[in-house]
């Protein structure tokens, strides 16, 4: 089986698609008896819609992780409190993770030894088992910047330094989640200080997390886009239960990586899907996810178009008809 960043083709696409699916079918338990549940054979899976999609859920209840590997490394979504509330991704192979993160990031924003980055995040060490912060962590390794750093807590220190490299010129990526960004242009105006920095790239990684007024992606995007004063307003969509990352250059419009796709399944019926422009639930396939479930079925809504596509929020689950078995 070659290499999935050696994909070239949609051809490639669905064959490593197709071994992946038999893969995890044998050697991923739980895998294996969700395909069993809904009557599925195997044998007569040839097309990417013919692979069932496992509930993203899942990864709330159950060690989904391949029986030819052992691991006690995961990684661990926010959320409650409650350890029985948050997904965990067991991963055997941090190399895997760590060369999906450089492949993408360098396809579609650049080499990340030519950025400073900051994050209005959290550090490793207060939250070793976030993907995203393993992900900043593992770019500030790349790029080795002095001026690298976390400052979700110190908005003055973050103003100061923004302000120095802006006046030097330098490519700075200010990657956060979308309330620590608001957070921050308030307090450029409690402190009657201008937040605007022209040559900053904002990479924002979304996440309300009840902390601010929620908001359409296009809502948060004008506000970054005029708080800021910079057009690059860029976005990355990936979540706990994914090994690689689709971003956005602007405009909620993503693009993946070859070894990862986006199908929209149908609310009335989750083993369909619709045509291209109609908005549904998203399914996603990462092939990085060699040894968990590379199939996913999340609870996010968007659409595709013009090969692109966009989030739209969230599933309603009183618009959810036929579909009990995938929250079950």
């Amino acid at each position: 089986m070659q290499s999935i960043f050696n994909i070239q083709s949609q051809e490639d696409f669905r064959q490593q698609c197709i071994a992946t699916f038999h893969y995890q079918y044998q050697h991923v338990e739980i895998y294996q008896k969700f395909v069993d549940y809904l009557q599925i054979d195997p044998l007569f899976v040839y097309h990417l819609e013919d692979i069932p999609f496992l509930p993203i859920e899942m990864f709330k209840k159950h060690k989904i992780l391949s029986s030819e590997v052992q691991s006690e490394n995961y990684f661990q979504s926010s959320g409650t409190t409650e350890i029985t509330n948050k997904s965990r991704h067991f991963l055997s192979d941090f190399n895997l993770y760590e060369e999906s993160i450089s492949k993408s990031f360098t396809q579609f924003i650049g080499d990340p030894k030519e950025f400073i980055f900051l994050g209005l995040l959290p550090n490793y060490s207060e939250n070793p088992h976030s993907s995203l912060i393993y992900m900043v962590d593992f770019l500030m390794k790349k790029s080795n910047k002095i001026e690298n750093g976390y400052f979700l807590y110190n908005h003055s220190e973050l103003y100061n330094l923004l302000k120095r490299l802006n006046i030097e010129n330098k490519k700075i990526i200010l990657f956060g989640v979308s309330f620590a960004l608001l957070d921050f242009i308030d307090f450029c105006k409690e402190n009657q200080l201008s937040s605007q920095f022209p040559n900053l790239t904002i990479l924002e990684t979304g996440g309300m997390k009840g902390r601010k007024k929620e908001m359409t992606k296009d809502e948060l995007l004008n506000i970054l886009k005029n708080e800021f004063g910079t057009e690059k307003i860029f976005s990355e969509y990936s979540m706990t239960e994914l090994l690689s990352q689709a971003y956005s250059l602007g405009e909620n419009q993503y693009l993946c990586p070859n070894w990862m796709r986006i199908l929209i399944r149908n609310l009335d019926d989750p083993f369909s899907y619709v045509q291209n422009g109609k908005s549904g639930a998203i399914n996603i396939i990462d092939l990085a996810n060699r040894f968990s479930c590379s199939f996913i079925a999340t609870q996010d809504l968007g659409k595709i178009e013009n090969g692109k596509f966009q989030v739209l929020g969230r599933v309603d689950y009183s618009d959810i008809r036929g579909c009990s078995l995938l929250v079950s």
